[in-house]
């Protein structure tokens, strides 16, 4: 007969043996995980942490018969994962970027605590960057990354070739050729992958234009700002700007989610 993590983990702490009982009470079976974080999360079920230990985001003690035990810093981590998710509408793959990157729940609950960090003013950290601990930027805008064909698109967002092509034709992406085959950059790979999700819920490439446009503006606002250090000659200077520049980004993407978050609570009334 089958039997749940829940119910077996709680088992296999009872049967385990003297010198593993302080290891196993500081544990928790999947169940218990779920329950503790279902207050801030009400959408946790025990088939998501088993979809995001597949994705090599978790990886729990495992009993002898199999069953999952977490620790606290596990559970930890899996806030983490659920926060930027929730707060940040990253995908996967970037959340494992910043786990690697050592992200974690504990180090934003200390930035919040610790003085100025409580939202009033602009946001800092110890290098002295304004809006550095905003900064949740994923692509570097030095650094394109790597290119990917269109079917290398295709496969890795699920999105139709025709959906690709739509977007091309309202100036959303545009491949460069090369031999031949059209590439896309990462920045593009991860829109189209955006509007696949979108499309889902009938969100046609027309309706787009008002991201773009709002964006084209965005970009506008911050390249005035420091065009006269973006035009330098100083090579030093110029990094800096382009430095500022991705800071800048980070807060203004920042302020646009909170704005956005404050109009849908109005909508969700």
């Amino acid at each position: 007969m089958a039997v749940s993590d829940d119910a077996a983990g709680g088992e296999a702490a009872s049967h385990s043996g003297p010198e593993e009982a302080p290891r196993q009470a500081k544990s928790l079976t999947i169940g218990a995980v779920c329950k503790q974080l279902s207050q801030e999360f009400p959408d946790i079920s025990i088939s998501k942490i088993r979809y995001l230990e597949d994705q090599k985001l978790l990886s729990p003690r495992r009993t002898p018969g199999g069953y999952r035990l977490y620790a606290q810093s596990d559970v930890s981590r899996l806030r983490t994962i659920l926060r930027l998710q929730r707060d940040e509408f990253l995908p996967l793959r970037v959340i494992r970027q910043e786990l690697a990157a050592g992200r974690t729940f504990e180090e934003e609950r200390a930035a919040v605590a610790a003085p100025g960090g409580g939202g009033e003013g602009p946001a800092t950290t110890g290098d002295g960057r304004p809006g550095a601990a905003l900064r949740r930027l994923t692509f570097s805008l030095r650094d394109r990354g790597a290119l990917y064909s269109l079917d290398d698109v295709v496969e890795e967002t699920g999105a139709e070739p025709r959906l690709i092509a739509e977007l091309e034709d309202y100036g959303i992406v545009k491949g460069e050729i090369r031999g031949g085959t059209r590439y896309y950059d990462e920045t593009q790979r991860e829109i189209v992958r955006a509007v696949a999700e979108l499309a889902r819920y009938g969100v046609a490439g027309r309706n787009l234009r008002v991201f773009r446009t709002s964006a084209e503006r965005e970009a506008a606002l911050l390249q005035q700002i420091l065009a006269p250090s973006l035009r330098s000659r100083n090579p030093e200077r110029r990094k800096e700007a382009v430095e500022a520049l991705e800071n800048l980004a980070a807060v203004a993407s920042h302020l646009k989610h909170l704005l956005l978050v404050r109009d849908l609570r109005r909508i969700a009334k």
